[in-house]
């Protein structure tokens, strides 16, 4: 007769075995396991008692005498002789009634863990808020509303805090300073991985489905024509896109008035005094190159095509409008209209120097014939659709290269040829010199933009940052501030695992953790690693991989 033996080991666990007589003595038929808990207790009884039901009805035998049965189990290690004593009745009937085990929920608790440890690793835990590190989570799982964000936690195997509980942590986020703290992070982690000698800027705007407009939310210029009140966002990047600083502004503030407040705050937080700022043309601004170099900051801006007949006055005349491709012409540009101190009489372009050229900054230009392809397909489809509407084919807005007067359209031949002799053409301001810092370098720097244009695209629309819930300016700013860390966090894990944050979650959310009830009690179990995922969680871990 077989039956179920549990019997505490040395090491504490309690020992699964099932045995037999045979000829009057005891034999261990197989070793099931050992359990630290009752949950594993209560699966490993119920293994035994599946094993048990098995050999009764024929299907398995238990004996160990070779010539007359053939055990399907293998038979117990040498180890078995550790577990002695006689086996009670009271034994038997009690392992034989374990109840069978049920399966209670499921949760994504290894991704929640594997978040909370980037996290973690970046410093955030300094904040001292483990509700504003949920919130940071399931921004970046789930984005949704404070309202919705509990049901993302339960999901992820968390405890959330309560609702009221998440909402006066928008409002410690503001007055204690989250924002700081977590800038202060992000500054010492860009370091140590890094260097933020070269930094990059951009702005976007967020917009309401707000009738009126208040302190905060304005109507203001967009780029997506519309007419809804909106905030203006300025977002600090270093070369690889990891966010240092964020800034909130009215939504009719010119874009061209927050890089300065932006880079003011940034280096008076870090005590720094040199530093090289990238932004796109929408920051070229004379008053900003002004404050920008009285504050002994370099920078490196996007010039725009309209004063390239200025710029390259002296190449226009010598050649003409030939351009190679890869060409790169070193210059000058007028820090304003009123002084030129390029002379288009001399063939040779002058070398920008702050001395000699008190009135320039120094100007790259380069020429693409790839560009000057698109260039030269884009002024095609827009002179079409301006002489569309010339003709009165196409009702619109006066579209480019459609000029008025006395009430009648006609296309703009003189404003059309301008463009057309800029085709392919590129160019910088900065006030950094070519002795520091050759041209190639300028165009290079320049073109590292598209990494502060993905963290605001991965803002936008993987943690979804318009803030559509929030209605007050310290709910806006505290928003913003989980932004800014669930941004953080994602391009780390963008770093760490060359994937995007949005293909990561994909393949590690369904990885789910299960809660069975087994033996009066309830045990989580994690989920088995398939062999293609285990590669993610090493390099999210830092396993065997240097950062």
């Amino acid at each position: 007769m077989a039956w179920v033996r549990r019997v505490r080991t040395a090491s504490g666990a309690t020992a699964v075995q099932i045995a037999e007589y045979v000829d009057g003595r005891r034999r261990i038929v197989a070793h099931l396991g050992s359990a630290r808990t009752e949950a594993e207790l209560g699966l490993l009884l119920e293994q035994a008692r599946g094993l048990l039901a098995d050999a009764a009805q024929g299907e398995l035998d238990l004996g160990v005498e070779a010539t007359a049965r053939r055990a399907r189990l293998a038979p117990a290690a040498p180890q078995a002789a550790l577990f002695g004593g006689a086996a009670r009745p009271s034994e038997r009937v009690q392992e034989a009634r374990v109840a069978a085990p049920r399966v209670v929920g499921t949760c994504s608790r290894l991704l929640f863990d594997v978040l909370a440890e980037v996290y973690g690793s970046l410093g955030f835990t300094a904040v001292g808020d483990e509700t504003f590190r949920d919130l940071v989570i399931a921004r970046i799982v789930e984005p949704t509303s404070i309202l919705d964000a509990g049901r993302v936690l339960v999901d992820l195997g968390g405890a959330p805090a309560s609702e009221k509980t998440m909402r006066r942590t928008l409002t410690r986020c503001v007055g204690r300073g989250y924002r700081d703290q977590v800038a202060a992070a992000c500054f010492t982690h860009a370091v140590t991985g890094g260097d933020v000698s070269l930094c990059l800027y951009d702005v976007t705007t967020l917009y309401f489905e707000a009738e009126k407009e208040d302190d905060l939310r304005k109507v203001g210029y967009s780029k997506e024509r519309r007419v809804d009140p909106q905030i203006v966002v300025g977002l600090l990047v270093d070369r690889r896109g990891f966010p240092l600083e964020i800034g909130c502004f009215e939504g009719n503030t010119a874009e061209t008035a927050t890089i300065v407040p932006i880079i003011r705050t940034f280096q008076d937080r870090h005590g720094l005094a040199d530093m090289v700022v990238v932004a796109d043309a929408g920051m070229l601004s004379a008053a900003n190159l002004r404050e920008l170099d009285e504050a002994d900051l370099r920078f490196i801006v996007g010039s725009r095509a309209t004063k390239a007949p200025t710029d390259l006055a002296s190449h226009f005349r010598w050649h003409g409008d030939a351009f190679t491709d890869g060409q790169v012409i070193d210059t000058i540009t007028p820090k304003n209209r009123h002084i030129i101190e390029n002379n288009p009489k001399i063939k040779t372009e002058p070398v920008w120097d702050p001395q000699r050229h008190p009135g320039s900054w120094r100007a790259v230009w380069a020429y693409s014939a790839k560009r000057a392809a698109r260039d030269t397909k884009t002024l095609t489809l827009q002179e079409n659709r301006a002489r569309a509407v010339v003709a009165g084919d196409k009702a619109a807005r006066t579209p480019r290269f459609v000029k008025t007067s006395n009430g009648t359209r006609s296309l703009d031949d003189a404003s059309l040829a301008r463009a057309r002799r800029l085709v392919g053409l590129k160019g910088y301001v900065t006030n950094i010199s070519a002795q520091v810092m050759p041209a190639a370098e300028v165009i290079a720097s320049y073109h590292d933009l598209w990494h502060v244009e993905q963290s605001f695209r991965m803002s936008k629309t993987d943690l979804r940052a318009r803030p559509m819930f929030h209605h007050t300016r310290e709910a806006i700013e505290a928003h913003l501030t989980i932004v800014f860390a669930a941004l953080a966090v994602s391009r780390e894990i963008q770093n760490r695992t060359g994937l995007a944050i949005r293909n990561v979650l994909r393949q590690l959310r369904p990885l789910r953790s299960a809660t069975i009830a087994i033996n009066g009690t309830e045990q989580t179990f994690p989920p088995a690693i398939p062999a293609d995922k285990q590669p993610i969680l090493d390099a999210l871990r830092q396993r065997g991989l240097r950062h």
